[in-house]
């Protein structure tokens, strides 16, 4: 697994705009992206937060884009944008299902809404990121850096 914390070490400016976007609204917000096998992919506004330097998320358990991540793993997550500074935060990777009930019930502990049996917890494994600055509406085009996972 690829850690938030990974990244801040290899890409502190990735990082530290990706966590001020992900909670520019209060509690963390973005959209995923989930693919399964030769199906279409399918895009959903998400709560996610960076617990302990690593990347989570609860999700439905009966929603589509649960059964992506069981089964294939592969997402992409967007922050939202804000039109007058519209910077932007991509990642993309492979999540985790994460059945350890001390790692959940840590987790679930600071979590922006109550947390039931009727949710999955997932960890996003992070093996790309890419920053587009735009510090104003009138910024472009963006600035891109990126970040790449290294093969071990």
């Amino acid at each position: 697994m690829v850690t938030w914390a990974e990244i801040a070490g290899a890409a502190p400016e990735i990082a530290s705009e990706g966590r001020r976007l992900i909670y520019a609204t209060g509690g963390g917000k973005a959209l995923l992206a989930t693919v399964r096998g030769d199906d279409l992919p399918r895009i959903h506004p998400i709560t996610v937060a960076i617990v302990d330097e690593r990347l989570y998320a609860f999700i439905i358990t009966r929603s589509p884009k649960n059964l992506d991540l069981e089964l294939d793993g592969r997402y992409a997550l967007h922050t939202h944008q804000d039109p007058a500074a519209p910077s932007e935060v991509a990642v993309r990777g492979h999540a985790r299902l994460v059945d350890e009930p001390d790692e959940r019930s840590r987790v679930a502990a600071g979590w922006a809404f109550e947390v039931d049996d009727s949710y999955t917890l997932f960890e996003f494994s992070i093996e790309n990121a890419l920053l587009g600055a735009r510090p104003t509406a009138d910024d472009w085009p963006p600035r891109y850096t990126s970040w790449r996972a290294t093969e071990s």
